[in-house]
This record gives C-alpha cells, structure tokens and sequence, in this order.
C-alpha cells in the first residue's frame, strides 16, 4: 500500500532505531535524562526561545500550551477549522475552561481580524479576550503556510491589545522548508511556539513546547497534571535527536511529491482543487458532486492500493511523508486521477 493518509504514519529507519538503542537515558522527573535534556535545549534553540520541553504528543502540547496562557473563563482567537477545536476532543473546554473565537477564512487571518475579534477584559457580559493562536502550516487548510508578514502584524496587533500569542506550529518544520525562514525567525513573537517530531520528521512519537523559563516551568506542572510526565524517556529523544540530523533538510522532497500528485489530478472534473494550494506536504480536495463521497473515493483507491484520508463527507486529504518517494507519488497520483475523471 501507498500509504498518504497521514505524515504521522511513518516507520523508524534502521538508523533512527539504532540511535533509540543506544541513547544514554536516566530519569527524567529528576532531570537526569541526558538525551531528554540535551534536545530540550537544542530545540529551545533552534526555535530562539530559552527553554523547551519534551512532550508525548501534539494534542498535550497544544493543551498545555491553552492552560498556561489561560484562564478558565478566557476567550480565545483562532483560526478557521483550527486542530485546537477540531482535533482534540473538546479538550480546550474540558481541561482550560476557554471557549473559541473563530476569525479569518481558510485557517488564516488578520490584525484587523484580531481587532475585530477582541474582546474588551472586565465586561459584564463579554468573556474576556486573553490569547490568539496561530496554526502553522494549517492542517485542515491543506497544509497552507501562515504568511509571515502577516504573523508580524498579528503580533504586533496582539501586544497593543495584551494579547498572549501561541504557535500551534505542529508543521513549522515545512514552513520553514517551503519558506527559506528560520525557524528562529517563524517563532518569533510568539509566547509558546509547539512543533511536532512525529510528523515530517518522522519520529515515533514526541512533540515539544518551547517559551520563556517561567513558561516552561508552569509547563512542566501542567504536563504532569495531564500524565505526561516521563521516566527514560531519552529512548524518544533520541529519535528526535537523529530526525533532526537526518530528515530535517529532506523536507522539500515531500512538497515537491505532493505537488507531483497535486498536478495529477488538476483539473478533473467535479472537484474543488487549485493547484496553487499545495504549499507544502498536502493535497487537499472537494467533491463537488452530491453523489460522490468521500468515504467512496477513498474505498476505490484502497482497492487499487492507494489509503488516503476522507476528511469530510466530501473532502479528501493527502500527505506525502518521507515513507513514500516520488515514484511511488507519482503511482498515486496516476490512480487517484483515472478514479476521478472517471467516476
């Protein structure tokens, strides 16, 4: 099987698997675990902030993140269908007690959407508008980039109103290959800055948080109270450890893959697709027709060997990943047409 469903669904390679075998480890609720701290401080770095923190999973950064820069009560800005709301479970709610301001279109927005969107603190009736959130790239917008010029203004709008701002930047990894920008430069700004290690890097697990000391101090409580807290957990640093040694720079050849499978299935009939969508490692598209599902495209391309993702009743998401190379995209693509036009 083609397997384009998720960049998340990727195998360790031998050499990833050899570096998790020999990581030196230690307990890292003591802070002895020298693999963990030594990529806690190469990220921190890396993303120009003074501390990070080592994380399970994407979802528990993004909460630990909404809980430290919250309180139970607060409004929050965001973007449209951001993984925030749509991918975790309500946990926002759940655990912070925020509820969400949708701004902007396609998961982008503006300054003057933050105006706009802001709401004034010691209202009677309004909950106070405390934290905007930034996703990028936007998962659900088809992996588009946030462009920055426009987080500059964002930013610039959010500390003349007091806003907190946040990084969801789950993919920065992308944005900064589809950009040329550091990630330095992308993280700027932002109180905490998130990015994942399971998805285009391809490690088995492991997202991180990065921010300020005094953030990441009230991280590390938070982390626990949500069971996050870790023993040997340098056996997974390790993996980040050799993915950013070794995939970070191979980035581009997963955007170019998708772009390949992008021009594939360009102009087909009854969907909703621009070529000029596909930024960085995604494809997104919409079944345009009634008759058409989602559910049933996908079904059509498992038979011929092709899993990609319904992610709607009628819209479909392909990601390209560093487990697929480019003929294997260019297969995919071929099927992914002929099921298209000839549907």
């Amino acid at each position: 099987m083609i397997d384009l469903r998720s960049d998340t669904v990727t195998k360790p390679s031998d050499g990833m698997r050899a570096a998790m075998a020999s990581a030196s480890v230690g307990d890292d609720q003591y802070g002895e675990d020298p693999s963990v701290n030594s990529l806690q401080e190469r990220v921190a770095s890396l993303l120009g902030k003074e501390k990070a923190l080592f994380f399970p999973s994407g979802t528990m950064t993004n909460q630990t993140a909404l809980n430290v820069l919250t309180r139970p009560g607060d409004d929050v800005l965001i973007g449209d269908e951001a993984h925030l709301v749509w991918h975790e479970t309500g946990a926002g709610a759940m655990n912070s007690g925020v509820q969400f301001t949708v701004i902007g279109e396609g998961g982008l927005f503006t300054a003057d959407d933050v105006v706009e969107g802001c709401k004034v603190r010691d209202h009677i009736v309004f909950p106070p508008t405390t934290l905007v959130v930034v996703e990028n790239t936007h998962n659900r917008a088809g992996g588009a980039v946030f462009p920055q010029t426009d987080v500059e203004k964002v930013l610039s709008a959010a500390r003349a109103l007091k806003l907190a701002a946040y990084l969801d930047g789950a993919r920065l990894f992308n944005t900064a290959a589809a950009t040329g920008q550091t990630l330095q430069a992308l993280a700027a700004g932002f109180d905490l800055v998130g990015v994942s290690l399971s998805k285009g890097l391809g490690c088995p697990v492991g997202s991180m948080l990065a921010g300020s000391s005094d953030a990441i101090r009230a991280a590390v409580r938070v982390r626990r109270r949500f069971g996050g807290a870790m023993r040997q957990a340098g056996i997974l640093a390790a993996a980040a450890h050799y993915a950013l040694d070794h995939n970070l720079n191979r980035l581009s050849e997963d955007h170019e893959n998708a772009r390949r499978i992008g021009e594939h299935i360009n102009g087909a009939p009854r969907i909703r697709f621009d070529l000029s969508s596909v930024q960085t490692n995604m494809v997104l598209f919409h079944l345009e027709a009634r008759d058409n599902s989602a559910e049933a495209v996908a079904a059509k391309a498992r038979e011929q060997g092709v899993l990609v993702a319904p992610f709607g009743p009628r819209t479909i998401r392909i990601a390209t990943h560093l487990n697929v190379d480019r003929q294997q995209c260019e297969r995919a693509g071929e099927i992914l047409s002929k099921i298209l036009r000839s549907w």
